[in-house]
């Protein structure tokens, strides 16, 4: 058997180049995972925002049910009016202002969803609203807004009860 004097000089350098191909293959991998694990990590906050503006929603309807009078219904309909806050705009800009409700707790909720340690991030007294129609079975809807660093528009949330 006759043996080529070029064959060995031909595969040096071919496992260090199998090494590195290797390291690269991985290190693909692993940006992929740290891709995935910061896209989880968005999507957790922002669920976490989300079930947040759920539940001030679902406080503030609470406590119209608790305080509504219900002697007649006129009384209800004097006091479902005492909890309109910012009636006018759109889009999550309301005018109104929470200084038009004297309502304890309307400014106690306004207070607690723009409340910047434990309420909702980049929420604004101006972009909450609860608006009664009492023509329209005692609706009352609660819109309640806020925008994240990171989001280059408003989130809402909205929710609609009937009060009786």
């Amino acid at each position: 058997m006759k043996q080529f004097p070029n064959s060995r000089r031909l595969q040096m350098g071919v496992m260090l180049l199998e090494a590195l191909i290797g390291i690269l293959i991985f290190s693909v991998g692993i940006l992929a995972m740290v891709g995935m694990q910061a896209a989880a990590f968005s999507a957790s906050a922002d669920a976490k925002n989300r079930a947040d503006a759920a539940a001030y929603a679902s406080d503030i309807i609470s406590r119209i049910w608790m305080s509504v009078d219900r002697t007649s219904d006129a009384s209800i309909i004097t006091s479902l009016n005492n909890f309109q806050l910012n009636t006018g705009g759109s889009d999550c800009n309301f005018t109104g202002g929470q200084a038009d409700n004297t309502n304890t707790a309307v400014t106690q909720w306004v207070s607690a969803v723009t409340d910047s340690a434990t309420g909702l991030l980049g929420a604004t007294a101006g972009m909450q609203q609860i608006v009664v129609s009492t023509a329209d079975l005692n609706r009352v809807t609660v819109t309640v807004c806020w925008q994240t660093p990171q989001d280059t528009t408003r989130r809402r949330h909205q929710v609609i009860s009937y009060v009786f």
